[in-house]
């Protein structure tokens, strides 16, 4: 297998269940005696609840129990964890008021739960849902960040005027100042970052039992991490201690930051199983989670970028209004604030830098943590300055970059945002790009395209992807009798492939057959500690305490073989799986070892906590190309090519596809996808998949993925982790491309998404004859 399996495109062990329909998701969990929940939801964004008549729906067929805000309230329940440890611009506390379990007295949002029924089954449940009578007292709400910001606009609550949730600024505002002043010429842009739906492909869904002999909770729920879920459930909402509870995550169809952060329903279920005596199970419809989910994105941001007389940058600044829904959640503020300032200077020697947010509370759905987490935001800002700049400055977008990409002897470098990326070639990124897209033949397609009644355009995107959303991770691994290595960790897979990945490295680290480990994950019965996965930080933190585990089994193994065949412990070294006497042909595999040791009642076994020393810093750099119909305005990708610096890479298969699907969401996000909600009412208009427009095989083309890999110096492993670097490039590449065609229009920018009717305009728009 080689040094830790690295390098090796072995096939993902877990796509034979998977691909046959064998995967067991939560909603395949039946236990005894297990009945249903459904949640009526306000159909209000903003409401006063007067009163709730539930005595219909109790005596309905089937069910077993209805409970309201009023009887959370009487259980002393507690509130969804909210903290963020942010404050404000002036060092205040910022406004962050309680998120109940369930509306009591006020709904803040649209589909905020309000009752929940529990009956033996769905139907049941459903048709009782029906019978509760809520009075309701309609208020004035605020559907996005224009209306919850414009003078006189009704307040989501009350203690935050202006609908300010954090007013927060980062960076050296004097010395951005003084770079703006002395400037030879200054690039502005306004930009809009759009709300987006995270739609995994497994819907959310939960099963919840109490057991009263035990008094001890069990949830099944699709999760990043079973180990925080826990955490943020037992204590906080209920008051009990971590032992009290356990949490089982089996196979998960995406995660993507929205699983990564405890939800109300799964705490109501919790709470009703008890009261019940009951296992409950709830499985969300799509257009119930299109209601419940936590969104993403959202901003709007005034960026300006300033540069000197030959084109160097001297310094980047933003002010943004960055959405955040009715109540705080652990990282929708952080992803809004400082997740986007770190990344504003993306791959380039920019000294000086100023970051202002503001935070805004709108009758929404909260926005939490997506695939980067600010990061791609970030980017979006700074790679569509620099296009822009070099318009204005009839310069090559390339040379531009060119002259002012973060050099390879420079590293490691220290950002102005204080970042320090410690390895990386972004200029061979961007050469290779250009040579792998076929630059050279420009001139020809753009001749090709217009002789169709198209127009030709090329966008680049330079990234670099702030790595590192988890600190530490414990690994643990154990021989059996039979010489099978079980790998525990506390990392959780949601499609990305961590079965294979882990036992990939433990088999190259042991010489053992990767056919004969398994991996544990996703249970807090099996799995002592793990906080889960996000950040990319999988392999960089999980992965390297796999490989420290395996290292101290084969030193205690060394001298379990030097008994076995009778040599010193000194004389004997390991490769590939066994353990020989140097100099000579006697040797013993590590499978022998284990063997013996399980037989003689000490099976070998260790475990490892590593803390991660510092972020890693993934980069690259896309080249999109596409043809816009001008008649239409459709935009069609026609060449896609990426070049990403992942460090090390494990297994090539598995971070292509990475890359792959992180670049179809943010194709999806440049192209199409769009949460709308009225601005008055806070209803939402893109409900359905009818409404709300998925990117779809056809919207891509062949994607062309290579990797530059220069390893990491800030982990053993030296990886950098690679599961948005793919997302984080593409907004910017994709958007600049479209520019890019319609420049000889005039136009100068279109925000995203890219829709047919939006370039459409903004060709009739631009075009002094107002046609083609």
């Amino acid at each position: 297998m080689g040094e830790q399996g690295f390098g090796q495109s072995i096939r993902r062990s877990e796509d034979a269940r998977f691909l046959t329909g064998a995967g067991r998701y939560t909603a395949d969990i039946e236990l005894a005696g297990q009945v249903c929940a459904c949640f009526l939801r306000s159909p209000h964004a903003h409401a006063e609840i007067a009163a709730i008549d539930v005595d219909a729906a109790r005596s309905a067929p089937g069910v077993i129990a209805v409970f309201t805000g009023d009887d959370a309230v009487a259980d002393g329940l507690g509130d969804i964890p909210r903290s963020d440890r942010l404050v404000n611009r002036d060092g205040s506390d910022p406004v962050s008021p309680p998120r109940p379990m369930i509306a009591h007295r006020r709904a803040r949002y649209l589909g905020e739960p309000v009752a929940i029924v529990v009956a033996e089954t769905e139907a049941q449940a459903r048709d009782a849902a029906e019978l509760i009578e809520v009075d309701y007292a309609p208020l004035d709400a605020v559907g996005d960040i224009a209306a919850a910001t414009a003078a006189g606009a009704p307040l989501v609550w009350d203690d935050a005027p202006g609908n300010v949730s954090i007013d927060w600024a980062a960076g050296d505002a004097a010395a951005t100042e003084r770079a703006f002043a002395a400037a030879a010429h200054v690039t502005r842009l306004d930009l809009v970052d759009n709300r987006v739906i995270i739609m995994p492909m497994e819907p959310v869904a939960a099963l919840a039992a109490w057991d009263p002999a035990a008094e001890h909770y069990t949830l099944h729920a699709p999760s990043q991490g079973v180990h925080f879920l826990r955490r943020d459930l037992a204590g906080p909402v209920f008051g009990l201690p971590e032992s009290a509870m356990t949490v089982v995550t089996p196979d998960v169809g995406g995660g993507f930051g929205m699983r990564a952060t405890a939800i109300p329903e799964q705490a109501l279920l919790l709470w009703a199983a008890r009261r019940t005596g009951r296992p409950i199970k709830w499985v969300a419809e799509r257009g119930e989670a299109m209601l419940s989910d936590l969104q993403a994105r959202d901003k709007v941001t005034r960026a300006e970028l300033a540069l000197d007389g030959d084109g160097r940058i001297l310094a980047i600044r933003c002010e943004t209004l960055a959405n955040n829904g009715a109540y705080v959640t652990p990282y929708g503020r952080g992803s809004a604030t400082g997740g986007f300032a770190a990344a504003v200077t993306g791959a380039y020697d920019i000294a000086a830098y100023h970051v202002a947010v503001k935070v805004i509370f709108t009758n929404t759905m909260m926005i939490d943590a997506y695939r980067g987490a600010g990061r791609p935001e970030g980017i979006y800002v700074v790679e569509r300055l620099i296009d822009a700049a070099a318009a204005e400055l009839g310069m090559s977008a390339v040379e531009l970059r060119r002259r002012n990409l973060v050099p390879a002897a420079a590293m490691p470098f220290n950002t102005g945002t204080g970042e320090t990326y410690d390895s990386g070639d972004f200029a061979r990124n961007l050469d290779d790009a250009l040579a792998l897209a076929r630059q050279g033949d420009v001139a020809a397609r753009k001749a090709a395209a217009r002789d169709a009644g198209k127009r030709y355009g090329v966008g680049l995107s330079s990234y670099v992807k702030i790595n590192g959303g988890v600190d530490d991770e414990l690994a643990e691994l154990a021989f059996d009798e039979d010489g099978g290595l079980c790998v525990t960790i506390g990392s959780q897979s949601n499609g990305q492939g961590h079965e294979t990945a882990f036992a990939q490295m433990a088999a190259g680290r042991l010489g053992v057959p990767f056919e004969s480990i398994r991996v544990v994950q996703g249970d807090t019965r099996r799995v002592r500690y793990g906080q889960g996965t996000g950040g990319s930080s999988a392999l960089s933190v999980g992965g390297v305490a796999l490989v420290q585990a395996a290292d101290k089994i084969i030193e205690t193994a060394k001298g379990l073989a030097a008994e076995l065949i009778e040599a010193a412990t000194a004389d004997i070294a390991f490769a590939d799986g066994v353990f020989t006497v140097a100099g000579t042909d006697r040797g013993v595999t590590m499978i022998e070892v284990a063997r013996a040791a399980a037989k003689n009642g000490a099976p070998l076994a260790d475990g490892v906590l590593y803390t991660a020393e510092a972020h890693t810093h993934a980069n690259g750099c896309h080249v999109c190309e596409v043809e816009v119909d001008v008649e239409t305005g459709a935009v069609a990708i026609v060449g896609y090519t990426s070049v990403d610096d992942i460090g090390r890479v494990l297994n090539p298969m598995i971070a292509e596809g990475q890359v792959h699907g992180g670049i179809a969401q943010g194709v999806g996000q440049a192209l199409c996808e769009e949460a709308r909600y009225d601005a008055h009412s806070g209803q939402l208009l893109t409900g359905s998949l009818m409404d709300y427009c998925l990117p779809r095989a056809d919207d891509l083309p062949n994607i062309a993925v290579v990797f530059n890999e220069q390893p990491c110096a800030t982990n053993p492993l030296g990886v950098k982790g690679v599961g948005e670097a793919g997302t984080t490039g593409a907004l910017a590449a994709v958007v600049n491309a479209v520019v890019d065609a319609l420049s000889e229009y005039g136009v100068r920018h279109v925000d995203m998404p890219l829709t047919s009717e939006k370039v459409w305009r903004a060709i009739r728009g631009a075009s002094p004859a107002g046609t083609a």
